[in-house]
């Protein structure tokens, strides 16, 4: 019987998505993640090639948090036989229906691949049967000789880092490690005992800019597009980073900050998910709870109009500027955003502000980079509108917080695999953990195989 534990990274090396690692021990085979390979589409192709394990094998399966690039493909995971346990925080579980449901709803009507039957409401159904939440911190009991407890991880409502803990030994897989501080979130929690960590790096070669000096950017943008008379389209994620503005534009609003204009929360998935939001306050950090307390309608101020049908998404165009409209995607590969930048970007007086992560080749990575005309909907358009980028935004730590984050356990660790990263920004982090803190760290590739001495 194995004794020591074993990891395979089965997706998440070499890009940002596909977050899936098998960690096997003893008799266990446990996954962590099973994501969405995200880049110029919603899904790629490579979504749809074979597994390299067995699902009908799989025990459990770890969810770190409920973005789709770390949960969207457990519905073919369904598909191919896995009827194993799903664990996950409890905001994570509740996040996860409608985050599946939107999912399906995209993927099932896919021209490419015949996906019906992978994503439909009956796999949706034993997903969710299979699933079960728990609090952080509590531990979860698999084996005599390993328990797992899930960590806060900061970076959206519910992340967490996993953390195994198996003779002894702690085996921490991050997830997503948030850009704290966050407007909503408690910080991500300090780790100071791991031996092994399997750990982010989107950001590892480079650095955000302040909280303060996000927001004052962000009130500078819209000022600029208010005295412009232009529509301020910000392509933004669902879940979290749209709650999170919505904080952000309530306070600005609240406190006279920016002038009152009309404020398009144009994401069915985003209204939906902001009720989830309400139902887990005691998540969020103190000073937000407060703001909470206080404030009855906290995602719905003077402005604010949320377009929940698609008749309601097209009127926007009949108002008269200036005027904001947030929507998905975050990267402009799909949703109501890629509408919105059909109509608005060729025009010099609109603005369009990225403030999440661009992958290689989305329209949003393309537009950031300067190119003058993109292909959106089959459409070549022109891009004339002004493009602003505010990263202090984003989600992830950026490469100092990185680094910081593992120095507070430099001294137990003894190896840390750097994934979930374009590969330039994870042999950045790489080289710069062996120079900075003399750790032992690498950059896995897809299908590569180690073991842990545990």
């Amino acid at each position: 019987m194995q004794k020591n534990a074993k990891i395979t990274f089965c997706g998440g090396t070499g890009s940002v998505t596909g977050a899936n690692f098998l960690l096997e021990i003893e008799d266990k085979k446990i996954l962590v993640d099973c994501g969405l390979t995200q880049g110029m589409k919603i899904a790629d192709d490579i979504n749809w090639d074979p597994f390299p394990y067995n699902p009908k094998e799989i025990d459990i399966l770890f969810v770190t948090h409920a973005h789709v690039d770390h949960l969207g493909r457990i519905p073919k995971l369904i598909h191919e036989g896995f009827r194993g346990k799903i664990f996950s925080t409890e905001p994570t579980h509740a996040l996860a229906s409608p985050m599946l449901e939107d999912t399906t709803g995209i993927l099932s009507k896919s021209r490419d691949f015949d996906l019906a039957d992978i994503y439909n409401e009956e796999n949706i159904k034993i997903v969710l049967s299979l699933w079960q939440g728990f609090k952080y911190h509590e531990p979860i009991k698999i084996l005599e000789n390993l328990e797992v407890s899930f960590l806060d991880a900061g970076h959206i409502l519910g992340s967490a880092m996993i953390q195994f803990v198996y003779n002894g030994k702690k085996i921490v897989f991050t997830g997503d490690l948030g850009n704290s501080p966050s407007p909503l979130l408690p910080d991500t929690e300090v780790i100071t005992d791991a031996d092994y960590l399997i750990m982010e790096s989107v950001y590892g070669d480079r650095n955000h800019e302040s909280r303060n000096d996000r927001r004052k950017n962000l009130e500078r943008t819209i000022e600029d597009n208010y005295k412009r008379k232009g529509t301020l389209i910000i392509p933004t994620f669902s879940l979290e980073r749209s709650q999170e503005l919505l904080f952000e534009l309530n306070e600005l609003v609240e406190n006279n900050r920016i002038p009152i204009m009309p404020i398009f929360l144009d994401s069915p998935l985003a209204i939906r998910l902001t009720e989830v939001f309400k139902q887990f306050k005691s998540y969020f950090n103190s000073d937000a709870q407060k703001v909470m307390s206080t404030e009855k309608y906290l995602f719905d101020f003077p402005g604010l109009h949320e377009t929940l049908r698609s008749e309601e998404s097209k009127m926007i165009n009949a108002v008269f500027n200036p005027k904001v409209v947030i929507a998905g995607s975050g990267m402009s590969s799909g949703g109501r955003i890629v509408h919105h930048e059909i109509n608005y970007l060729p025009d010099p007086n609109n603005t369009l502000l990225l403030t999440g992560y661009q992958s290689v080749g989305t329209p949003g990575r393309l537009i950031q980079e300067g190119v003058k005309t993109v292909r959106i909907l089959g459409e070549d358009v022109i891009v004339r509108a002004r493009v602003v980028t505010i990263s202090g935004y984003s989600g992830h730590k950026d490469s100092d917080g990185l680094v910081s984050f593992v120095e507070n356990t430099a001294d137990t660790l003894q190896k840390v695999f750097v994934v979930m990263g374009e590969p330039k920004s994870s042999m950045f982090l790489v080289q710069k953990l062996r120079d900075n803190l003399g750790i032992d760290a690498i950059a896995p590739e897809l299908k590569d195989v180690v073991i842990l001495d545990c």
